[in-house]
């Protein structure tokens, strides 16, 4: 997502110039179908899938292409020179150019694929991390981080002895940029933060952080797991030294996720792990790696997830990344007017730029009851804190309730939303 949110003309799901057809859109979600909560006796309820902030569902284009996969052509990649092998091989490759002109990288070599955005912090700490950073240095990061990007920084702390620095954020749940540049002082080595949050929605100037880090020569790490699946990005234009995605937010499976890397930095970091495939030779008394990115994958790789992805971005794509965004924004404006109309609720995170996700509380009634009586009427959001403890503290609440809009929701499921917090203030009298 680039730091300027204007939309391109809003694509159908076959990729012509006409208004996003959601309702076309859905028929390829097969779980959208889905009755909840059936008994005997008792009709379901229709699912109102607003829990994509946790994880997205799958359209069937993604499905079928993991079953198309296993059932043709699957074998293990890389290693063999059997006709299947190799075409396993140039499948599971070709997610990776994908994912390049996905995120308009520069090159395919600077794409590194680990089982989820977690691992990729964890990959950057240990080897960037451990390589580059001494005692007395510090990491940046601010206060709406996601704890993958808090926890693999605290362990990098322990072992090596650096610190780390919390940018504060302002009240709407922006980041504070004057504080922000005011602790880029000489000790910091990484800026590491949030693209989007995954509580508040807020999307941060990624430019302009990138610019000012950089002014100072100090590295910069972006967390896309939210902001790669609500709008388009470029990591070039936004000048990330490294970013980081995941697949299951983007329609895509579990188990795969995403490190963009710059090639120098990739060539100079060591290996993460050890083991098959990330080698060129080994002896009993030395090894030797492979390039980027390939030093970084050890074992067998995640092919059928692998796979899968690919399709995702294939389906997005098709989408078109300005059109999601512009459909999504213009939930996020209903739904969020609508809920301010209903007292004692207030929403966490009002930043002027933000995704379609909202987190919210109503006075007298626990997050957790609230997400209970929702699902009892088919209603799925999140509950809890959405590993962000700290921010929570910031805001000075236990939990939220989060309701994440996605590409195949509607202003229907947001009516539904509305309803479903007006009965449940009213159970609760």
């Amino acid at each position: 997502m680039t730091d300027t949110a204007t939309a391109s003309p809003i694509s159908a799901a076959d990729g012509s110039n006409a208004p996003y057809d959601v309702a076309r859109v859905r028929e390829d979600f097969p779980i959208l179908t889905r009755l909840v909560h059936e008994r005997p006796g008792r009709p379901g309820k229709p699912l109102v899938y607003l829990d994509n902030a946790a994880s997205a569902q799958k359209p069937r284009a993604v499905i079928e292409a993991m079953t198309r996969f296993l059932e043709q052509d699957y074998a293990n990649v890389h290693r063999g020179v059997h006709f299947l092998s190799q075409r396993s091989t140039d499948l599971y490759e070709g997610t990776r150019d994908k994912v390049a002109r996905f995120l308009n990288a520069p090159a395919r070599e600077t794409i590194v694929f680990t089982r989820n955005a977690t691992e990729a912090f964890n990959l950057v700490a240990q080897t960037w991390g451990r390589a580059n950073l001494k005692a007395g240095d510090a990491v940046l990061i601010s206060e709406m981080e996601h704890h993958a990007n808090i926890v693999p920084w605290q362990l990098l702390r322990d072992q090596t002895g650096i610190q780390l620095k919390v940018a504060p954020i302002l009240d709407d749940g922006s980041l504070d940029m004057d504080a922000f540049a005011g602790l880029l002082t000489p000790e910091v080595k990484l800026v590491a933060v949030t693209h989007g949050s995954n509580v508040l929605g807020t999307i941060n100037p990624v430019k302009d952080i990138a610019r000012l880090a950089h002014a100072k020569g100090i590295t910069v790490l972006f967390d896309g797991s939210q902001a790669a699946v609500h709008g388009p990005v470029d990591v070039q234009a936004i000048d990330a030294d490294f970013y980081v995605m995941t697949g299951h937010k983007l329609y895509g499976p579990t188990g795969i996720g995403v490190l963009y890397g710059r090639k120098a930095l990739l060539d100079a970091m060591p290996p993460y792990q050890g083991g098959g495939d990330m080698i060129s030779t080994v002896s009993f008394a030395r090894t030797t790696y492979r390039e980027a990115p390939y030093r970084f994958e050890a074992g067998t790789p995640p092919i059928i997830e692998g796979i899968g992805l690919g399709a995702a971005i294939d389906y997005v794509t098709a989408l078109g990344m300005d059109a999601i965004q512009a459909h999504e924004q213009r939930l996020l404006a209903y739904a969020s007017e609508r809920l301010q109309e209903i007292e004692g609720l207030r929403i966490i995170g009002t930043a002027p730029r933000k995704a379609a996700i909202l987190s919210f509380t109503i006075d007298g009634i626990h997050p957790h009851d609230i997400g209970t009586l929702l699902d009892r009427g088919g209603v799925a959001v999140r509950v809890g804190r959405h590993c962000a403890e700290p921010l929570m503290d910031r805001f000075g609440v236990g939990a939220t309730a989060r309701a994440s809009f996605g590409l195949y929701n509607t202003e229907a499921e947001a009516d539904a939303l509305v309803e479903a917090v007006t009965a449940c203030k009213a159970f609760f009298g």
